[in-house]
């Protein structure tokens, strides 16, 4: 009699610092998508900064929708080294952009959908153009701009709905960011994945640079956006309390 071998475990979510964070490694990344999609359900995707776990502490609300999230991706090395140190547990970082692509990369293997939402108009259309000509067989369902006015969000919403794309990908220009997608979160009425990511179509419109392999695994991409706006060295005054949370964490074994 043959024995069913049970599936083996694409993510493993763990709790860190009360916030919950998934371990994906790379070569799992692409089937894990695949059942996600498979599954014809919402899913939202977090890519889970430094600074987003931190808020995540202090919000309940916003805390709700990371716990809520079907995927939650560490994206910065402090998180990385952190759980490292506090449990021992090897996550895996990725790069916002990497991880996009790779999404794309898969949906498109399988000749799936997209609905791109935020930005400028000019911007939207170079993305939509650079994209189709990277994944010719991604279909791309729809689009809109961002900065929209707040009576246009239900025509919006309902062609989303209508379009049913098998990705919502989620750019800056939307009222709330990232809460926009956990408003909606029901009358989206989406069957598939919704994920924001603030300057990916800035990304894709060649109008701003990702962070070099090098510099990101170096973990001071942050430089950069602390360049862009210099008001972020502010960040320094809760980066050292998050170290002295793990110290905390480690010293009284939470």
């Amino acid at each position: 009699m043959a024995v069913d071998k049970q599936k083996p475990e694409l993510k493993q979510r763990v709790t860190f610092l009360k916030v919950p964070i998934d371990i994906v490694a790379p070569e799992n990344l692409g089937e894990l998508i695949y059942d996600l999609i498979k599954e014809n359900k919402e899913h939202n995707i977090v890519l889970l900064s430094l600074w987003d776990l931190l808020r995540a502490r202090r919000s309940s609300e916003y805390r709700t929708y990371v716990t809520r999230a079907s995927l939650i991706i560490p994206i910065s090395k402090s998180i990385v080294s952190g759980l490292k140190f506090l449990t021992g547990k090897k996550a895996y970082r990725y790069m916002p952009f990497d991880f996009v692509i790779s999404m794309l990369t898969n949906l498109e293997k399988r000749e799936y959908s997209a609905f791109f939402l935020g930005g400028r108009k000019k911007i939207l259309l170079k993305t939509e153009k650079n994209i189709r000509q990277t994944f010719p067989r991604l279909r791309i369902v729809g689009r809109c701009s961002g900065y929209f006015k707040k009576h246009e969000e239900g025509i919006i919403i309902k062609a989303i709905k209508k379009a049913s794309p098998s990705l919502l990908l989620v750019g800056k220009g939307v009222r709330g960011k990232e809460r926009w997608i956990a408003k909606n979160h029901v009358t989206l009425g989406q069957q598939g994945m919704r994920l924001w990511c603030s300057d990916i179509f800035d990304v894709f419109a060649e109008k701003k640079k990702h962070p070099s392999r090098r510099t990101f695994n170096a973990g001071l991409e942050w430089v950069g956006f602390c360049f862009q706006k210099p008001i972020r060295f502010f960040r320094i005054f809760p980066y050292i309390h998050y170290k002295f949370l793990l110290l905390a964490y480690k010293i009284f074994n939470k």
